[in-house]
This record gives structure tokens, sequence and C-alpha cells, in this order.
């Protein structure tokens, strides 16, 4: 799944006017998936609006108690996995 494709399927749990998932690297987009699927069944207040590197690490901002978690395990895929960030291209968002 891409990153478009990602937020194209949560967008009823993407708060107004934000942009939501944007970090272009598969194995995040394939994580996020697996646990906003988790998170949708028990957190009936469930909302993002945003994940994203900030600094050179990622935020998660959502309405979960689990972003701190989320933000550990984004960063653990990206720098201990050393995925190529050079996967984070425009042809990975359609």
């Amino acid at each position: 799944m891409k990153t478009k494709e990602f937020n194209e399927k949560y967008k009823k749990y993407l708060e107004e006017g934000h942009y939501g998932l944007d970090i272009y690297i598969p194995e995040v987009v394939e994580y996020l998936d697996t646990e906003f699927e988790s998170e949708i069944k028990i957190n009936q207040n469930f909302q993002y609006s945003q994940i994203k590197l900030k600094f050179g690490m990622a935020r998660v901002y959502a309405e979960s108690k689990k972003c701190d978690e989320w933000e550990k395990m984004i960063d653990w895929i990206i720098f201990e996995r050393k995925c190529d960030l050079d996967i984070r291209k425009t042809d990975n968002m359609l």
C-alpha cells in the first residue's frame, strides 16, 4: 500500500484539514496499517492528523494511547533496519 492509499483508506479517521501519513516507506505504511486496523476496533474516539518525520524522528499526532509506541517502532523500522530513505519519493505516494 502506498501513502496516498493509506490516507484514503483511513480518511474517515483523518482530522479535517490535515494531510495524514507523510512517510513514504513501505514498511512503515504496512506497520501502521496493521496498527490502525486494531486501533479502530478498540478506540471509539480514534482520529489522526499527521504522521511524519520531524527533526529526524517519527512524530505521530493522533487520539491514541499508542502514539509513543508507534513513534518508537517507526524509528526502529527506519533507522535500526536502515531502510533506504530514497524510497520516500513521489512514486510511492501514488
